[in-house]
């Protein structure tokens, strides 16, 4: 396939925070090719999305991955991005298992039928929660002035100074979320040797950039700048409530940038699964998140520690990209200062409608 082909390219959950970054990306880069999204509007502020869907080109079908129908009614298409998630590590945790089971796991059967009915590549956008907490809270670990810090000699294979690689383990008990992406993951990989289907596996870190309704339990950075923003209060949630708890950070365009280049030539991805994230050149805690607030902000929220860590919680995650890298020429090109910059920039255009979603 050459790069100037048209192409039919499905997007479900095509009006969530990537999804919807993903369509209109898509249609400013590639004028030739058609671009469709789905989606339940399911999750609060997709709301805002079907109207820039429409303007940048997008078509914009409502409709649910779980109900194999709707996938049906959008038609032919040449490679399906599934980016339909439940995405909170505190799914399910309240014993409402239903959806983030039925909507990560059924949902990703459902898109993995309609892809090889119709001979199509598919993009699964998986997460790095795939990896187990127990042996990533096993790390070793040291505690700097502003974040805490992994050893560069570790025990386990797969993890290092750099992070964590795609050959760390994966035995363990991981959250609803991550195990219902983890076995969508599998699915993929039988599916692929069963039929023949082109596939790639990117299992992101934190996604963030403008148009994320972000809360406490996803969409962290957000939340943050959001509540500097407003002056609303915050807290430092476990592990001694100094915040130092990180995270690495890749900018949703970047992702873009990725998609973008796995759809146009889907031999040379075909079969892989990849860590995408900032890595530790672009990763924050939460401490270094609040001065980088403060200062693009001009506000000062009060901020204290709150209890103990949360199921689920990790004291640091860094996706070591190394196996991307050496496939690659991509790069992220957006560190986490500048995806600070962009959130902020997008909450001060859009205070209204963003307040309003976001409460």
């Amino acid at each position: 396939m050459t790069q100037n082909d048209s192409r039919r390219v499905l997007v479900t959950g095509g009006a969530g925070f990537v999804g919807a970054n993903l369509c209109t990306g898509l249609r400013h880069r590639r004028p030739g090719w058609e671009v469709v999204a789905l989606d339940s509007l399911h999750r609060r502020g997709s709301e805002l999305n079907p109207p820039r869907l429409r303007e940048a080109g997008v078509t914009f079908v409502q409709g649910d991955v779980r109900n194999p129908d709707d996938l049906a009614a959008v038609g032919e298409f040449d490679a399906l991005v599934e980016c339909s998630a439940e995405p909170s590590v505190l799914a399910g945790v309240d014993g409402s298992t239903d959806f983030v089971v039925h909507t990560n796991l059924l949902g990703a059967y459902n898109c993995l039928e309609v892809a090889r009915r119709r001979s199509a590549d598919l993009v699964f956008l998986s997460t790095s929660r795939v990896y187990p907490v127990e042996p990533l809270e096993s790390a070793g670990w040291t505690e700097a002035e502003t974040r805490f810090e992994l050893h560069g000699d570790q025990d386990q294979p797969g993890l290092s100074a750099a992070g964590v690689a795609e050959d760390f383990t994966l035995e363990g008990w991981r959250t609803l979320y991550g195990t219902t992406k983890l076995a969508a993951e599998h699915l993929i990989a039988e599916y692929a040797q069963a039929f023949g289907m082109r596939t790639v596996v990117n299992r992101c870190g934190v996604i963030a950039g403008p148009w994320q309704m972000g809360k406490v339990d996803q969409g962290v950075f957000t939340h943050w700048m959001l509540s500097h923003y407003l002056g609303r209060p915050l807290s430092y949630i476990g592990y001694g409530g100094k915040g130092k708890q990180v995270r690495d950070l890749i900018h949703v365009d970047d992702v873009v940038d990725l998609i973008e280049m796995q759809l146009a030539d889907p031999d040379a991805w075909a079969g892989s699964t990849f860590n995408v994230g900032g890595g530790r050149e672009s990763s924050l805690s939460l401490l270094e998140t609040t001065e980088l607030c403060r200062e693009l902000t001009g506000n000062e929220v009060p901020i204290g520690p709150a209890g103990e860590s949360r199921p689920g919680d990790l004291r640091i995650y860094i996706s070591d990209c190394r196996r991307l890298y050496g496939h690659t020429g991509w790069r992220p090109r957006r560190g986490s200062r500048r995806i600070l910059e962009d959130i902020f920039g997008w909450i001060s255009a859009n205070e209204a409608s963003v307040t309003a979603t976001l409460g």
